[in-house]
């Protein structure tokens, strides 16, 4: 710990000066780096008007004098938070909607009318929107001194809300607009609404006390470790325990009320205590990233153990300065903060170095600037350089889709990506000149589509951008060397999906719904000529043993193989898809990705997912591919949690190997195909909606489709009172598994029973009547006629199944048997084992009766809201689930998950709410993998998928995964065409040799 002297400080102006400052509404760290602003100018001699929501003691503890001013005005809320970790974004848009946008018109007049009564010189706001325009109403100049800004922050609430509140990030970025520059604090966010930015160090507020004069007061001896509890609030959930801590170890807690009862290893900390001084005392923090805890942290050389805030954008910054450039943190994952599993972490924590060694008197510099700039100095720049010219296009840009009949959208430039950061920490302020935000992207000209502000997009892009760089990892190596980086590159998304209804009926042509996850996988592939390609050094051995000359070839890299014990390249020639001039068949293709075990994924052939999407469009398309290929796939969708993860790699495949080929296939068109891929050349016996989910699905909608083959009905809405999740539990899932093959298999067999029923019942009723038909007879003919040709299982009401059909069937059959009676089953994609029993009834049932609860599901949908309706939907859901259970496609991971859900659903809890969760089902091909809960749309939801997941872990010892959020599809994608700017590096004959030998995995 260092102790720095207290400078001399601002120097006293000859002009007395009158500060307005505005403080936001979120939280005290805003306010307590303020005081720091504050304090200095009062030195200086200045007045200072405060306007804050904050209790008065966070500025008074710390100054102390008649030029200090406190206005009780709220005029933002910053982020709405349920407890110290969870953010309610819905919830903060609402709310922020009442304070500063309603009421906007009001507040201008009378903040301006005010400011103009106090005289004020400079107006100063930390970070409040609104101050600024006020400001320029008042014709007074203003500055912001901060490290993120709202508009920011708020962009990704604005996504997930839809069309509400769109307009609320242009409004916020316009008010910012009027402010003269930004003072900018280290660990910044992209803020480009300001057009001229100065850094300056840490603000950081001082010491009053030593760590042996804290010790002292709380009397505590040098043999004891001290960790500091530092939420702002507790979390919700947390109940301090005796045993959270390791032997030897106090925990000072601050923010607990006043009926808390401590364990005695807890100490309670008075509400106005003076954290500085304590945290400098302290061995290390444990709480939440916000500005104050990081800065003091790194200022006082404190470890700081942190468990993440959802969905609050400035984080991601203040860890990385903390974590990366200063190794000062430590992550700590929520449930074990919940449950009590801190020693690991604090012992980790002493054994920090933290290395921080910049300015900590950020607040001394930042008066400095203010006193100067409110006695007329201008910091503005008024060379219009192009960074300068780029930040006016912005503000203009904002004001242009605010316009009347224009569509508002969210600027792309507010993207949450961890490595936008800003650790350095100048002496004094410099106009470096440079852009606030330098997309990760920027190093590609987009030369086709829109990368539509999907951050995972971006972040994929950006990994491209690092490719030339040296690795160690295998494929990072063997991606490195994979693309020209003169020639155009090729990009397509294709998300997971989340089964909310259908499930395994879609292979007997029920309708489906299914929902697209924010999940995705991401595909660069380039074309290039064979005499151009850089081949892996194998690969061009096997080319020189065929004579040499330069031939198309397949060459592909999986990102995260390694860590799925897999291996991560592949590659081929593409002559190796013909025979005799024509395309291999299927079978061929099947044995050829399946003869190298390094291969497996999901107990099958990765390669075949992305390299058979071209031997279907030979195949099924007369596509002749005569230039190389190379392949990036980077997947985000989890793998054996029953999301579709085989489905988005081959529709993000094929969608790529279409863009670079120019082949206009539709979505639906390309979706059938890659069903080919996975039934005929993986081998897995899929029905269409998970590659129609991929390829035709919208964000935040459900896809509605027919599989009949594959006939999309549309796309439904969820309302906005209505969630879904999914909930992975940890069991792994797998479309080529027995169970699965053997369910569809017991199904055709119903089915060809049920035809050979119908077809026996129209002949007796022939032979009985001879033509003599009344009318109502001759109905009945023509249903016997259509069940005896049923062409899809879903197509029979379950009335007429239940009156004609169910006491006909076996509740299982050999195969042997089965194959003795009926020849076959009807289905090209699985084989029956004579030496197997298939159960028939259960599998045969459940698809009837499913199309039928899919569409009273979708009926529902768009009924009136109510309890009634949210019931019946997850009753639909439930039974779905014991159908699934019925027909062997269950497992002791998804049941759990579904009574949990049930016990939460009956707790007293949720009868008080009205009802919280609502239901729960197995998905996609069972056996394991994730189930879809559904419920209301509410922060108490949240709070109950979580304890679901808490009370999985407790029995299980397994976190389950949570999905929640959606994307578009590929279609809606459609896909970027990118070069790089910069040439490439030149190749080193050494290191570039290493780079591109690359053990062959084919």
């Amino acid at each position: 710990m260092r102790i720095e002297q207290e400078s001399d400080g601002v120097s006293a102006s000859t002009k007395h000066l009158v500060f307005a400052y505005y403080v936001t509404g979120h939280g005290f760290g805003h306010a307590t780096r303020v005081t720091e602003v504050v304090r200095h100018l009062i030195l200086a001699g200045h007045d200072v008007h405060v306007v804050t929501g904050a209790p008065d003691f966070v500025f008074t503890t710390e100054i102390q004098s008649p030029r200090l001013f406190i206005r009780k005005v709220l005029l933002d809320c910053g982020a709405v938070q349920a407890d110290a970790l969870t953010v309610d974004r819905l919830a903060s848009l609402a709310k922020y909607s009442e304070t500063a946008v309603k009421p906007r018109a009001k507040i201008l007049a009378q903040e301006s009318e005010w400011l103009n009564s106090i005289k004020a010189d400079l107006v100063v706001s930390d970070v409040v929107p609104v101050a600024c325009r006020a400001a320029a109403d008042a014709g007074i100049r203003s500055v912001c001194v901060t490290n993120f800004s709202w508009d920011f922050i708020y962009a990704e609430y604005v996504m997930a809300a839809g069309l509400n509140h769109r307009s609320i990030v242009w409004e916020i970025a316009e008010d910012y607009s009027h402010c003269e520059f930004l003072i900018r604090l280290p660990g910044y966010c992209p803020m480009p609404a300001f057009r001229d930015i100065f850094d300056v160090p840490l603000v950081v507020r001082r010491l009053h006390k030593s760590a042996k004069e804290v010790r002292k007061e709380l009397g505590v001896t040098d043999d004891v470790k001290l960790v500091i509890l530092n939420f702002g609030g507790q979390p919700s959930g947390l109940k301090l325990k005796e045993e959270f801590l390791p032997p030897g170890w106090l925990c000072l807690v601050c923010g607990a009320s006043k009926s808390d009862d401590l364990p005695p290893n807890f100490i309670k900390l008075a509400q106005d205590a003076y954290t500085p001084d304590i945290i400098a005392a302290s061995d290390c923090m444990l709480g939440k990233i916000g500005y104050g805890t990081v800065s003091e942290a790194l200022a006082y050389k404190c470890p700081f153990v942190f468990v993440r805030r959802d969905y609050f954008n400035e984080e991601p910054f203040l860890r990385n300065m903390l974590e990366v450039h200063y190794q000062c943190g430590v992550e700590m994952i929520r449930r074990d903060l919940l449950t009590g599993h801190w020693r690991p972490y604090l012992e980790r924590a002493l054994s920090l170095k933290p290395s921080y060694e910049g300015g900590i008197n950020g607040g001394e510099v930042a008066a400095r600037i203010l006193q100067e700039t409110a006695l007329g100095k201008n910091y503005a720049s008024d060379k219009l350089s192009g960074a300068r010219r780029l930040r006016d296009a912005i503000v203009l840009g904002y004001q242009l889709q605010r316009a009347s009949g224009r569509d508002i959208t969210i600027p792309e430039w507010y993207t949450t990506a961890e490595d936008q950061l800003g650790p350095t920490t100048p002496g004094s302020p410099v106009d470096d000149g440079s852009l606030a935000l330098s997309p990760d992207f920027a190093n590609f000209d987009i030369l086709h589509g829109d990368v539509q502000g999907l951050p995972d997009t971006m972040a994929f892009l950006h990994s491209l951008s690092e490719l030339e760089e040296k690795h160690k990892r295998r494929e990072r190596k063997a991606a490195a060397s994979l693309f020209n980086w003169q020639e155009d590159i090729f990009v397509t998304r294709a998300p997971g999906r989340l089964d909310v209804m259908g499930g395994i009926a879609d292979y007997s042509g029920s309708l489906v719904l299914q929902m697209p996850i924010k999940e995705a996988c991401h595909v660069a592939l380039q074309r290039i000529h064979p005499s151009n390609h850089r081949l892996w050094k194998h690969a061009e051995a096997r080319q020189n043993d065929k004579g040499g000359n330069p031939t198309a070839v397949l060459q592909i890299v999986s990102f995260g193989s390694e860590l799925s014990n897999r291996g991560p390249t592949f590659d081929m020639d593409l002559s190796d898809f013909m025979e005799e001039g024509k395309p291999i068949t299927y079978e061929k293709a099947k044995k050829y990705f399946a003869q190298d075990p390094s291969q497996k994924w999901v107990a099958l052939v990765w390669a075949a997912y992305v390299a058979g999407a071209i031997l279907v469009l030979m195949t099924e398309l007369g596509v002749r591919f005569e230039d190389s290929i190379s392949m990036l796939v980077s997947s985000a969708v989890p793998e054996g949690k029953g999301v579709s993860s085989s489905a988005s790699v081959e529709v993000a495949s094929m969608s790529a190997i279409a863009a670079a080929h120019g082949l206009n296939i539709s979505p639906r068109e390309l979706a059938i195909l890659c069903q080919k891929v996975e039934n005929h050349i993986v081998g897995a016996p899929c029905g269409v909606m998970d590659q129609m989910a991929s390829a035709c699905g919208e964000a935040n909608k459900l896809l509605a489709m027919v599989c009949q083959p594959a006939e999309i009905i549309g796309l439904v809405d969820i309302p906005s009172h209505i969630r879904f999740w999914g909930i992975d539990s940890g069991i792994r899932h797998s479309v080529g598994g027995a169970d699965y093959g053997s369910v569809r298999i017991g199904t055709f067999m119903g089915m060809k029973m049920i035809k050979a029923k119908a077809s026996e019942e129209l002949s007796k009723s022939c032979a009985a009547n001879g033509l003599n038909y009344d009318e109502v007879e001759q109905d009945d003919l023509e249903l016997l006629k259509q069940e005896a040709s049923l062409d899809y299982l879903c197509n029979l009401p379950p009335h007429r199944f239940e009156a004609l059909y169910a006491k006909s069937l076996p509740e299982s059959i050999a195969g042997e048997t089965f194959l003795e009676q009926h020849e076959n089953h009807n289905d090209p994609v699985t084989i029956i084992d004579q030496k197997r029993t298939y159960v028939v009834k259960a599998p045969t049932t459940h698809p009837i009766y499913e199309n039928f609860r899919v569409k009273t599901f979708k009926a529902l949908l768009s009924s009136a809201s109510s309890t009634y309706q949210l019931a019946s939907l997850g009753e639909l859901l439930y039974q779905c689930h014991y159908s699934y259970s019925a027909c062997g496609l269950g497992s002791d991971g998804t049941d759990r998950l579904v009574h949990l859900v049930q016990e939460l659903q009956h707790s007293a809890e949720s009868k008080s709410e009205g009802g919280i969760l609502y239901g729960a089902k197995i998905t996609g091909g069972g056996s394991g993998g994730t189930v879809c809960v559904i419920g209301r749309n509410c922060l108490k939801s949240s709070e109950h998928i979580f304890e679901v997941q808490q009370r999985y872990k407790k029995a299980t010892g397994y976190m389950p995964f949570l999905f929640e959020g959606s994307s578009p599809g590929a279609g809606k994608f459609g896909y970027l065409k990118i070069r790089r700017r910069a040439a490439p590096k030149k190749a080193n004959t050494g290191d570039d040799d290493a780079a591109v030998t690359v053990e062959n995995s084919s």
